[in-house]
């Protein structure tokens, strides 16, 4: 009975279903050094240099603390610098950081494929979609 309960549970089964697909990401970023957040936050300054610390917590779907604390990670890890220009802090990359371009986006194809290879391309995609509708959807609820 309880587990029928689980399976119609949305929290429960989004839960599990971010565990999964966290450590699969994990394992196909482990080679760019860097955990899959701190690389798709390079990937929105690669899209974007001179991004904003904003832009870049809305993209990310992250609060202003936690993308701070992001960017001086990888400040310290010299991937990325910001230039304050008057009340914005634009974030851009370093040439360090731009060297793991190609390896970031090498791990993100891996990701994809791993994934896709178990539920088929087009139902990935679809999920995918669904699920950023779905997210969409409640999040603007509140």
């Amino acid at each position: 009975m309880l587990e029928n309960y689980l399976k119609e549970c949305l929290y429960f089964t989004a839960n599990r279903l971010s565990r999964i697909v966290a450590k699969m990401a994990e394992e196909e970023f482990r080679i760019s050094g860097l955990s899959p957040t701190y690389a798709y936050l390079l990937m929105a300054v690669y899209d974007k240099e001179g991004i904003s610390q904003k832009e870049l917590g809305e993209i990310l779907h992250l609060n202003p603390s936690t993308i701070t604390r992001f960017i001086e990670k990888l400040t310290a890890k010299n991937l990325i610098y910001n230039k304050v220009e008057g009340r914005l802090s634009l974030i851009y990359t370093t040439e360090k950081g731009k060297e793991l371009e190609e390896t970031i986006y090498k791990c993100w194809m891996n990701l994809r494929r791993r994934y896709s290879d178990i539920l088929g391309e087009k139902e990935g995609d679809e999920l995918t979609l669904l699920l950023d509708q779905v997210s969409n959807q409640l999040e603007n609820k509140e």
